[in-house]
């Protein structure tokens, strides 16, 4: 049950930001002043803090009248089944949902983050010129990011600088017009924008253990949300290796402390495999506009290109939106990955590529 004193406090914000907490004593009160400190006002904010054993709770009563903003602190004692960072997001989204004035749009960022003075208003911009969603970038504190080995810096940049030569590959390809580029690749739980209306098309945050931003911007593309991935819409967060989620950042870098991982993110493709992928994704979104205008002929094509069986590609006609189309595709086509001893390789291809489609610009290949 929700205060309706509560609910009043809320009336007035101009979003409403969801934060996970579990033990989070150390950091907490710098995530807090972060965002009570935002360009052109606070916004309220949710805290879901859940299993959490230090003092938590105690430092955020203890600052609560110094920050001057709506702040909602729900205490939960989480069945081990549920006990992690995705349930916990989804709770903290879910109670945001509510408390939310109608109009406003929900937010989403970590415990350990802080986030930058304009990264409200940044966010807000964004959804005010049509976008339904925003994905900032989550960037990992100097201090700390000073303490990780040299090596898995150097690791981190070549995975990152493919990662981009395959998105700019895909922007010109295959291009969004609400996320041009320059744009990222991230969609991390740190920074998340989202309006009512595609939150709720989309079935809200889904409710996984692990992986629930990525899942979520899965959710999202499904439902042919507008999203956009704002490189200058940033949250600092910590580059601990003792994290408070299974699989996280922390998990990450202590894994690769290590060991190094044998290939590159799993998102992360050959280049001739990727672009045959967008080829046919090109390919089926000019079908899926002819099938919605009753012409469905290309879109049955692609569909058996991709390898599906005329039954499939049948059930295709009846998808209410392109993610969705898209999705069944995508799935049916082989995937790979790309070992990290075959990383220069790929990246110089990638380049390669790049070139000629800046070049052969505004002709798509």
């Amino acid at each position: 049950m929700i205060d309706e004193c509560l609910r009043a406090a809320f009336s007035c914000v101009p979003g409403v930001v969801a934060i996970p907490v579990r033990d989070e004593v150390e950091r907490i009160a710098d995530c807090l002043v972060a965002l009570a400190r935002q360009e052109g006002g606070a916004p309220g904010v949710v805290l879901l803090v859940n299993n959490t054993t230090d003092a938590t709770v105690a430092v955020v009563e203890e600052l609560r009248p110094s920050l001057g903003m709506p702040l909602a602190v729900l205490e939960r004692s989480l069945p081990p089944a549920q006990a992690n960072a995705g349930h916990a997001r989804l709770l903290a989204m879910e109670t945001a949902d509510v408390l939310a004035p109608e109009g406003v749009p929900l937010l989403c960022t970590d415990a350990d983050g802080r986030a930058a003075p304009d990264w409200l208003a940044g966010s807000l911009a964004h959804l005010s010129r049509g976008v339904e969603a925003v994905y900032g970038r989550a960037l990992i504190d100097p201090v700390e990011a000073a303490r990780i080995p040299p090596a898995l810096h150097a690791a981190d940049a070549v995975e990152c600088g493919y990662a981009a030569l395959l998105d700019e590959i895909a922007h010109r390809m295959d291009p969004e017009p609400n996320d041009p580029w320059p744009r990222h690749t991230e969609h991390s739980g740190a920074s998340i924008a989202v309006s009512r209306a595609a939150y709720h098309r989309a079935g809200g945050v889904p409710a996984v253990a692990l992986g629930e931003d990525r899942a979520f911007a899965q959710a999202l593309r499904r439902v042919d949300a507008a999203v956009r991935h704002a490189p200058e819409v940033q949250v600092v967060v910590s580059g601990r290796i003792l994290g408070r989620a299974v699989g996280g950042m922390a998990d990450t870098i202590r894994r690769r402390l290590v060991a190094p991982d044998p290939n590159l993110d799993d998102a992360l493709e050959p280049v001739a495999t990727a672009v045959v992928r967008l080829r046919l994704r090109r390919l089926a979104r000019a079908g899926f506009a002819q099938a919605r205008a009753g012409r469905p002929g290309a879109l049955l094509q692609v569909a058996e290109r991709a390898g599906l069986r005329h039954t499939a590609g049948l059930a295709l006609l009846n998808k209410a939106y392109f993610g969705e189309v898209w999705e069944a595709l995508d799935r049916a086509l082989p995937r790979a990955t790309v070992p990290v001893a075959q990383a220069a390789r790929q990246t110089a291809l990638a380049r390669a590529m790049l070139a000629r489609l800046r070049a052969a610009e505004p002709a798509l290949v």
